[in-house]
């Protein structure tokens, strides 16, 4: 069925980093998402208020809030495929986790508010208040099919959020399947208070609620975490360093740092290591064609800095090695760049950086102080000069 729709919908739906198709794409899932959201709430709603069932009558709200939520997206997509500006020189692309954020905040009020209304019933049901449920096939109908649309949602929005890097659409994906526990939730109260003569209305009205509440903390963790600048993953720096190390005449990269300004758009800086006797302008082209491919085969605005390597220097090799073994015996994802040896009448400067992962427990003092002292023990009058760095982790 999403291969269908996409097919009849979306032009050149095979092109997954298009921007073009995926506004295209974000279109067509808001679209579908306001009708089916429309009916089932028309449904529930219409369905709960006859038979006097508050989780049938909220959960219809919910379907409600849902269309709401289709809105924003779409005004959101459209928002986020504006061209760059002199204001927003980088785009608009993050406009789509804005429009995620705001569907947690709409998810989080929503629960805030069955919540309030369940907790009111449950206090009924334990002072024996409670009114006993009327039964209805039309009010079961209704949930029953609720489930079965809304499980069609979430597969539909998750498989359109995977394909084409959506995170607005992996939000959506996130609430249509709290909505098919929420509702199963509620038949199952409408099905179990026939049967059994207990008014469950409002104890599966407050699982509801949490159900949902747990569906927009999710959300807006992920989305907080991608406006803060979270990490790129293991796999776009190993792409990244892969594309890069293919070039003949990369002797290795480092200093590696991504940002993200949009699902699809990402600029990247790195240092590039190459031969100190390859002439300096042979070099500088070999950079210029990097990040030309990186620029006409990729959605990552690259831009590198030169460093040149010194090669077939024993002493300097020897050195390096003993430094590097030391720093890989702390920690096998500690590594050594930018090594430069400094010789004087008396001793020897290695200068060097060390560039360490961000979860490491070990301080900048410890490491360089460790270095030092081993070198010390061998190498007297061998002075270490090492800057120490938190990087991410090198792609294996």
């Amino acid at each position: 069925m999403t291969n269908l729709l996409l097919k009849l919908f979306v032009k050149n739906s095979s092109d997954v980093t298009s921007s073009e198709v995926r506004q295209r794409v974000g279109n067509l899932s808001g679209i579908v998402g306001i009708v089916l959201n429309l009916l089932l709430a028309a449904a529930k709603v219409v369905t709960g208020a006859i038979f006097g069932v508050l989780s049938v009558l909220a959960d219809g709200v919910n379907n409600f809030t849902d269309c709401g939520s289709n809105v924003v997206s779409l005004i959101s997509i459209k928002l986020a495929n504006k061209p760059a500006d002199s204001r927003h020189p980088y785009g608009h692309r993050r406009m789509e986790y804005i429009a995620s954020m705001i569907v947690a905040l709409i998810v989080l009020v929503l629960a805030v508010e069955l919540a309030t209304e369940s907790i009111s019933k449950v206090v009924q049901l334990a002072e024996g208040q409670a009114e006993q449920l009327v039964f209805s096939y039309w009010t079961a109908g209704a949930l029953a099919l609720s489930v079965v649309v809304k499980l069609w949602m979430f597969l539909f929005n998750r498989t359109l959020a995977k394909r084409y890097n959506y995170e607005l659409l992996k939000a959506t994906a996130t609430d249509s399947i709290s909505d098919v526990c929420a509702t199963g939730a509620v038949l199952a109260a409408v099905i179990i208070s026939h049967f059994a003569g207990i008014n469950l209305d409002g104890v599966m009205g407050l699982a509801v609620s949490a159900v949902i509440a747990v569906a927009g903390v999710r959300i807006l963790k992920d989305t907080v975490n991608q406006l803060l600048g979270e990490a790129p993953s293991e796999e776009l720096i190993s792409q990244i360093t892969q594309r890069i190390k293919n070039f003949d005449g990369v002797l290795g990269i480092h200093d590696l740092n991504v940002h993200n300004y949009g699902p699809d758009l990402y600029y990247a800086s790195v240092h590039v290591e190459v031969d100190s006797a390859v002439d300096v302008m042979q070099s500088h082209d070999l950079l210029d064609r990097i990040e030309r491919d990186f620029a006409e085969n990729t959605n990552i605005v690259l831009v590198t800095h030169l460093d040149p390597i010194v090669l077939g220097d024993p002493e300097l090799d020897k050195y390096k090695k003993e430094v590097a073994d030391i720093v890989k015996g702390m920690d096998e994802h500690f590594d050594i760049h930018d090594f430069r040896m400094v010789k004087g009448p008396t001793h020897v400067n290695l200068i060097f950086d060390v560039a360490v992962h961000f979860d490491t427990k070990l301080t900048a003092k410890q490491i360089t102080e460790k270095i030092r002292t081993e070198i010390r023990k061998t190498h007297p009058d061998v002075f270490v000069v090492p800057t120490v760095e938190k990087q991410l982790k090198p792609a294996k």
